[in-house]
């Protein structure tokens, strides 16, 4: 008889039966736990690899950020004031681009690390089963 999620009733099912089919039941956790860790590894990969180039945007920027503020000074040395002040500006804007890639490179990064490794959960698994054993 069919429960209510499509799983049989296994009250009427004898030892050797219900014995016989724990290697089965054995062989789906170890694939569902292989197949969640290849997920977490790549989704953990892919938020890495986002991060990382959120850093290296940023990396761009600060570099071209420099000649900018190299241009102010000169700028400023050289006329008179709107010139250089205009020149700050842009260099300004440009470091508060970089902060905001810093940042969205950070919160990639922490959403990587909050993500719950599936190795966890199989070794709390394997911990169920070692008490279950051990009760029998």
């Amino acid at each position: 008889m069919a429960g209510p999620r499509g799983t049989r009733d296994r009250a009427d099912d004898s030892l050797l039966t219900l014995v016989g089919e724990v290697p089965e039941l054995v062989r789906n956790l170890v694939v569902a736990e292989v197949d969640a860790a290849r997920s977490w590894v790549s989704k953990t990969a892919k938020d890495y690899g986002i991060g990382a180039g959120w850093f290296v945007a940023a990396l761009v920027v600060v570099f071209w950020s420099v000649p900018v503020f190299g241009t102010a000074a000169i700028a400023g040395l050289a006329t008179v004031w709107p010139v250089w002040l205009s020149a700050l500006v842009i260099g300004a804007a440009m470091l508060l681009v970089v902060a905001v890639l810093v940042l969205l490179g950070l919160a990639r990064f922490r959403r990587a690390s909050q993500r719950e490794n599936p190795l966890t959960a199989a070794k709390e698994d394997i911990g169920i089963v070692r008490e279950v054993r051990d009760e029998y």
